[in-house]
């Protein structure tokens, strides 16, 4: 680990980002613009004193996840976050086609998205960011682990995850979760993850295994479709999406049609957030 030029890597990229950048309001008594300590803190889930610690050369070794969020909240590409795992000690990943690193393209994007959820996915569905609606709207879908970040997997194997779509959707979203893997799958050069998903859905789901048959092929996105709230009801969106130039992310963002009952709905979610509406 190198900590002074780790020190001096972390200052620099935190000054030469804007509030702007990261959808923060500026504020009317800053003194300069770039970031401030805190705020990378609170982009990279971390404490304020922890990050401090790292910029004034005596923090502790930063784990690999750590250095995941300081690339993401930071806002780095590929280069950069490869240059930021050496200067931690870590080896970078390998570079392929399909990354948990999420593009900075989408994500300046995303930051700027305040008035409707939206969310970054991989092509094997893993939530890789999700700004605040989305969380309200769909929950927090980054906490799972293991080939459960992945939404078609949940899709055939956990019961809950179909509690976000009325009951008359389920077998349309079953074949549009096969159709996407497939989808995946075609149109990538390292199948290793995708094979290990389809190898174990195969094993536990019937249901899996029957729309696997079809060799159907999509994307995943409807134009439209009608979500689940736990505490709102059923939502109606229309679902717009960005993609990267090589198809392996996604930035999906969800609107209603002003006026309706669901604009509504969006908005109450946009008000009160992730806290409880029975309270």
């Amino acid at each position: 680990m190198d900590r002074p030029e780790l020190a001096e890597f972390l200052r620099h990229r935190r000054e030469a980002l804007t509030p702007g950048d990261v959808g923060l309001d500026a504020g009317p008594r800053r003194r300069t613009s770039g970031l401030r300590r805190e705020e990378v803190a609170a982009l990279t889930g971390m404490s304020t004193d922890y990050y401090t610690r790292l910029e004034q050369q005596r923090g502790p070794h930063p784990s690999e996840q750590m250095v995941i969020a300081l690339a993401r909240g930071l806002r780095l590409t590929l280069d950069e976050r490869d240059h930021l795992y050496r200067l931690t000690g870590h080896h970078p990943p390998r570079r392929t086609r399909r990354t948990s690193h999420v593009s900075p393209a989408l994500m300046r994007v995303l930051d700027r998205l305040t008035d409707s959820p939206a969310i970054v996915l991989s092509d094997l569905g893993e939530t890789l960011a999700q700004n605040r609606l989305a969380i309200a709207l769909l929950g927090n879908q980054q906490r799972h682990e293991g080939m459960a970040r992945s939404a078609v997997y949940r899709w055939f194997t956990d019961p809950a995850e179909r509690a976000g779509y009325p009951p008359e959707d389920h077998a349309h979203q079953s074949r549009i979760q096969a159709a996407a893997l497939r989808a995946a799958m075609s149109i990538s050069d390292d199948n290793t993850d995708a094979r290990a998903l389809v190898d174990d859905l195969l094993a536990r789901s019937p249901e899996f295994a029957e729309a696997w048959e079809r060799h159907e092929v999509r994307q995943r996105f409807d134009d439209e479709k009608t979500l689940v709230h736990p505490e709102l009801g059923r939502i109606h969106v229309q679902c717009q999406a960005l993609f990267t130039e090589n198809q392996s992310q996604t930035l999906l963002v969800l609107t209603a049609t002003p006026g309706t009952e669901d604009a509504e709905k969006l908005r109450l979610l946009g008000v009160i957030g992730t806290q409880s509406f029975a309270s």
